[in-house]
């Protein structure tokens, strides 16, 4: 009996330790403490697009980055769209999508730009209510999967510990070449390798998907057959002193064109008619007038203050008491300073209420604060409520990240890396797009970018550049989602060879 009464405790305490790990478990979960590295929910549906009916399914999930033990370090959510009645993935594109920040999640392209769901705004990208989703007719998905990745620390994507040094994920060459890895993991996994493959990227999204071209070539053996830059970053493109202060001017003259701050002249005449005025002065006189320095000739000073002015909507005095060289964030506050509002650092076209009038940049993003507003009840409505994905974990928008490294190995070469991957590949065709609104990646140094990026004009034939009359985010303008999303579909098409179609040079134009 009293053997008996033993053997009872004994298991009364081997529950009670059981249920203790439970609760321990349960709770390091909702913490969000821990993330299950390998993980994924399917479901089926099915979408309009271009009134062609497409049925696909959407994996939502987790796959692991293997550390060099390869042992899990970390867990990457994604959201992934095949087309299900497609028989031969042979010929199927697919697209790998990433956002920027760096530290912001995939939903911006997501749920706003190429995937078949997408939030509801109105027609120039404003927040409505009651929030939610409704079909995206424009979406890519009829010509090609789709994959939304969200790195380390943004969306659900968690490291597995807190143990693991940061240094292996937030750096610029760092995020390329784990993220490299990833892919190769993904691509098996999905049994995609004989697929064409793209990748697209958005703002800092620009500068990994340049690096990950060059990465996937050399680590992956894995080759593109497109990179689509949406708003791109510097690339690492040398640009400091007068040519820097010198590109902003375009990006000003339309913003001033579209609040209708320019003189009669400019202002009657079509926005993409007016801007190559702009450019060609910046080229021809502006960036070699800035070159000058305080040796200007006081004349040849108040001439180019003067075209500034009427390029930019500021006033002469302005622009000379800041020796020709005018600050974007002086722009947003000072175009619209006399109406009381300031401009969008992102998209122009948003206004802003700061406290005072006064000062020398605004109080806040106006268009950022609006874009949050819309999308993060859409994107955890979504992620839970439609594709069945269920967690504790908090979805960060833009998540802890910082430091980011720049310096020594880490500095950015991004833009020679995607240089030198479509010289190796002569598949690799490149697609910008840019807002001539945005004056955070503005629409003339993604030009440049370009320019400069191929300086023997080698590549030029293969890449091209398309702007669209909003901002950063060029997709949330109904117009402009439309029109990009054409782009891409018709660039996929260009890009993705026909059969047999050998990539190779061709000399015979210079025999």
């Amino acid at each position: 009996m009293i053997e008996l009464k033993r053997m009872k405790i004994a298991q009364i305490r081997k529950a009670y330790k059981l249920a203790i790990l439970m609760a321990v478990t349960i709770s390091s979960v909702s913490a969000q403490t821990t993330v299950l590295p390998d993980s994924a929910v399917t479901t089926m549906h099915e979408v309009t697009i271009k009134g062609q009916r497409v049925p696909y399914k959407a994996t939502a999930g987790m796959q692991p980055v293997f550390g060099a033990k390869g042992n899990p370090i970390a867990g990457l959510f994604y959201t992934y769209y095949e087309r299900t009645d497609v028989k031969d993935v042979a010929t199927r594109p697919l697209v790998i999508s990433f956002n920027g920040g760096p530290g912001s999640a995939s939903v911006w392209m997501h749920i706003g730009y190429t995937g078949p769901r997408a939030l509801k705004i109105d027609a120039e990208g404003y927040p409505v209510q009651p929030y939610g989703m409704q079909d995206n007719p424009n979406s890519i998905l009829d010509i090609a999967d789709i994959v939304y990745v969200n790195p380390v620390n943004v969306g659900y994507s968690r490291p597995t510990s807190d143990t693991v040094r940061k240094s292996t994920f937030f750096g610029v060459n760092a995020d390329i070449k784990y993220l490299a890895e990833w892919i190769g993991t993904f691509v098996s996994r999905k049994n995609r390798w004989v697929s064409p493959k793209y990748l697209i990227g958005e703002s800092y999204g620009t500068t990994r998907v340049s690096g990950l071209a060059l990465e996937l070539q050399n680590a992956q053996w894995m080759y593109l057959n497109g990179v689509i830059l949406v708003s791109p970053t510097s690339l690492g493109i040398e640009r400091a002193g007068p040519v820097g202060t010198a590109n902003m001017l375009p990006y000003f003259a339309a913003t001033a064109w579209y609040h209708k701050a320019l003189s009669a002249d400019l202002q009657q005449k079509d926005l993409v008619d007016m801007l190559p005025e702009v450019e060609t002065f910046t080229i021809n006189e502006l960036a070699p007038a800035l070159a000058m320095g305080g040796f200007i000739e006081p004349q040849k000073r108040k001439e180019i203050a003067a075209k500034i002015a009427h390029y930019s909507g500021l006033s002469e005095k302005v622009i000379l008491e800041n020796n020709l060289a005018i600050k974007p964030s002086f722009f947003w506050k000072e175009l619209l300073r006399s109406r009381s509002f300031t401009v969008g650092r992102l998209d122009s076209r948003y206004l802003g209420i700061d406290r005072e009038d006064a000062g020398e940049s605004p109080d806040y993003a106006a268009e950022l604060t609006s874009w949050l507003h819309s999308f993060t009840p859409a994107i955890n409505y979504y992620l839970k409520e439609e594709l069945k994905y269920k967690t504790d974990l908090k979805y960060y928008m833009f998540g802890p990240v910082h430091p980011w490294a720049r310096d020594g190995a880490e500095a950015d070469k991004t833009g020679e890396n995607l240089r030198q991957a479509m010289a190796q590949n002569p598949y690799l065709k490149l697609m910008v797009q840019s807002g001539y609104y945005d004056g955070a990646c503005d629409y003339f140094n993604a030009k440049y970018s370009m320019w400069q990026m191929d300086p023997s004009g080698k590549l030029k034939d293969r890449m091209e550049w398309k702007g669209y009359r909003s901002g950063h985010m060029m997709y949330l303008r109904a117009e402009d989602m439309t029109t990009s999303n054409e782009d891409i579909r018709n660039f996929i098409k260009k890009a993705t060879p026909k059969p047999g179609q050998p990539a190779k040079y061709n000399d015979t134009k210079n025999l």
